[in-house]
């Protein structure tokens, strides 16, 4: 059925029929009565724009691939995706359609346009049944876009829906309108409007527009441009990780801000927002809650790693060393078919390979400057760090038969110097106290030591006890 005959079949409903009831409607600016209809579900549209979906829509489109809500394959489209936005609650809706019939009345435009009600419309459909009730507006879609815009944010997304939507369907909802209502406003207008539709605050709308730069960003990055399905922060736990990353952009970009260390660049704040790109691709915040997440720049600088150059250059570039080789791998074994019909599935497959090549040494990397900055916190309390070093040290094992390689033992004579260092500086008795437990435990086996070097060792040694005592 197209356009006009839906028009001349619902504006013969509107005139001929009786009206099932009357609901007052919010329309411009007023409260309004309407006349409720019942309406032939074959003479209805969905709205491919819907806000429980619309990230969706947005995937399909980035992919050229057009969504027709007038043909039976658009359509079949758009009711899969109404169905997996919200399965469950799908299911009971369902029943309760099934039982009790639609109690709740929708809106629909003049042209038959869905306006409030796809996924109840969707239901009935998969119900057979034969009708939809609803307020007719008295114009098309087109007639008064920005009008039946408001209408729709507001019984979709105002106080009384928002917690039926996804994160990532009302930052979408909010920057759409955005950019229909900048055109004809300022932005600091376009933002009342929209947190007057979308029952919030402007500071909240605020913050919904700067994560979806974020987002976007994101995705631009991993080469996922516009597929929005790959940022469902609803999931899998990204959401606060975004949140995250849009405070700390706001902190640091294009000013110097005393959270960050001395003199950090826009390119440090870049380096930032790519480390946290590849900690929010691997899904840190799903399995650990974003606790770990805020310690690379959350808080006042003593907290965390952006807050200390040499803690953050090694932060940075130990991550880079993890994630270089990875990204190249997947790269390789995962190319990405931008016009695949299975394009989530694809690519949720190449992050999940992805995140278990890098996961667990991410998270070792933040564990490990976590501890640093700890440490850094805690210079000026020798007593609190040596107990926690101690208790380190007492954990080796040096029977282990890893203890015994190069490796270790060069790093176990390494920490001795530096302690040893320490020591000289502020106690020589200390020191000679030191050496002399270390001859007196001293107790070479011939049949591993190499003899003639102990002794020239030994000789060394004589002579600079001779040279120390001539100097006291």
């Amino acid at each position: 059925m197209n356009k006009v005959t839906r028009i001349q079949k619902i504006d013969s409903i509107t005139t001929k029929t009786k009206a099932y009831g009357r609901q007052d409607i919010l329309w411009h600016g007023k409260l309004v009565p309407m006349d409720v209809f019942e309406i032939p579900l074959e003479c209805l549209i969905y709205n491919q724009y819907n806000g429980r979906i619309l990230s969706r829509t947005k995937t399909f489109e980035q992919q050229s691939r057009k969504i027709d809500p007038e043909t039976d394959v658009g359509r079949k489209i758009i009711e899969e995706l109404l169905w997996e936005s919200k399965e469950s609650r799908n299911e009971t809706t369902l029943r309760d359609l099934d039982d009790k019939g639609q109690l709740k009345v929708g809106i629909i435009t003049r042209d038959g346009i869905v306006i409030d009600g796809n996924r109840r419309v969707m239901l009935l459909n998969k119900l057979k049944k034969s009708h939809f009730r609803a307020i007719v507006l008295p114009v098309c879609l087109e007639d008064d876009a920005i009008e039946i815009e408001k209408l729709e944010t507001t019984y979709q997304m105002g106080e009384d829906q928002k917690l039926g939507y996804n994160p990532i369907e009302k930052y979408l909802k909010a920057k759409e309108i955005y950019k229909k209502l900048i055109v004809n406003f300022s932005a600091e207008d376009a933002i009342k409007q929209i947190a007057s539709w979308m029952g919030e605050t402007t500071a909240q709308i605020e913050e919904w527009l700067d994560v979806v730069k974020i987002i976007d960003e994101y995705l631009e990055y991993h080469k996922y441009n516009g597929i929005y399905a790959m940022a469902d922060t609803h999931n899998d736990g990204k959401e606060d990780l975004f949140l995250f990353l849009r405070k700390w952009d706001n902190t640091f970009k294009d000013k110097e801000s005393l959270k960050g260390f001395d003199n950090y660049t826009n390119i440090d704040v870049d380096d930032l927002k790519t480390v946290c790109f590849e900690y929010i691709r691997a899904k840190i915040g799903d399995s650990y809650d974003g606790k770990l997440f805020r310690h690379i720049a959350d808080g006042n600088r003593e907290n965390h790693f952006f807050g200390n150059k040499e803690i953050w250059t090694s932060f940075r570039d130990r991550h880079f060393q993890y994630t270089a080789p990875a990204i190249e791998k997947i790269d390789g074994e995962f190319p990405i078919d931008y016009g695949s019909d299975k394009i989530e599935r694809t690519l949720s497959d190449r992050d999940c390979a992805y995140r278990d090549l890098v996961v667990d040494k991410l998270v070792a990397n933040i564990l490990e400057h976590r501890t640093s900055v700890g440490f850094k916190k805690a210079e000026n309390k020798p007593v609190e760090l040596i107990a926690s070093a101690t208790k380190a040290i007492d954990s080796i094992n040096p029977n282990h038969k890893n203890f015994s390689t190069p490796e270790v033992l060069g790093q176990v004579e390494g920490l001795i110097t530096r302690l040893t260092g320490m020591i000289k500086k502020k106690s020589p008795e200390q020191t000679l106290s030191m050496v002399l437990e270390l001859l007196s435990s001293f107790r070479p086996d011939p049949k591993t030591s190499d003899i003639t070097k102990l002794k020239a060792q030994l000789k060394e040694i004589q002579k600079l006890v001779y040279q120390k005592e001539k100097e006291l």
